[in-house]
């Protein structure tokens, strides 16, 4: 007990630390001990998470949840490292430097994920990019939007199913950043607009978020998801 209320506290007292990649890798490594304790009180019922075949289930309960956004999260990481790896012809400098920032981000959380579920995590999933014109930025950040929008979509449909506080507070700390990052590239593609919130994602009467479960919708999430991957993702043991 006195080893899990220490890891809460180093836990709690980097929530209060400035975002940088470096502090969110240390939360990350520092808080698995208290992530894996919450995770091993699920994986008697979580089944087994390998389908067979080419595709992948993530599992049930909170691990299926942590294991659902990993799986975006490697998705989101890989498809900014391409992009960062030879950007589109005349992009500005300070575009640049967003693209960059947000593909450290995503790395950040996708390894961030992969310690938090240790033994419990996915493997590795491949991509499937053929579909996007990396020299076009249209293509480009078509692409960026659709995942950035699916991506809080998603947190936010998550939250209401979350069991242990402490990945709640954490699921909200992730979705805030990437809320951040769909008003971003929302902004590129339609400068100085109400696009960065636009109705389609922002509830007018509401002014909230809209959320969505894993399989929701046509498409739902993890079809979007699956139109960028090798390795398939299933879902069908979470909401």
């Amino acid at each position: 007990m006195k080893a899990k209320q220490k890891h809460q506290a180093i836990l709690q007292s980097s929530f209060a630390k400035p975002f940088s990649r470096k502090n969110f890798l240390r939360m990350g490594l520092l808080s698995g001990t208290v992530l894996v304790t919450g995770l091993d009180a699920c994986k008697k019922s979580d089944g087994n998470m390998n389908s067979g075949g080419n595709t992948i289930d993530v599992g049930m309960g909170d691990t299926g949840i942590l294991n659902f956004a990993y799986a975006l999260e490697q998705l989101e990481a890989a498809f900014y490292t391409k992009v960062a790896t030879s950007f589109y012809g005349s992009i500005p400098d300070a575009e640049k430097q967003l693209l960059t920032d947000i593909r450290d981000h995503e790395i950040a959380h996708r390894d961030f994920f992969k310690a938090a579920l240790g033994a419990d995590a996915i493997s590795t999933l491949q991509f499937d990019f053929s579909s996007i014109n990396f020299s076009d930025r249209a293509s480009v950040l078509g692409t960026a939007k659709a995942l950035e929008d699916t991506g809080v979509s998603a947190y936010n449909g998550a939250g209401a199913y979350i069991t242990n506080p402490d990945y709640l507070t954490l699921a909200g700390k992730i979705v805030s950043v990437e809320a951040r990052h769909a008003s971003a590239i929302r902004d590129l593609l339609q400068p100085k607009s109400a696009d960065f919130a636009g109705d389609d994602v922002v509830n007018p009467v509401t002014g909230l978020d809209f959320s969505r479960t894993p399989n929701a919708g046509s498409p739902s999430i993890v079809e979007t998801a699956n139109g960028f991957l090798i390795t398939k993702i299933s879902a069908n043991q979470l909401p």
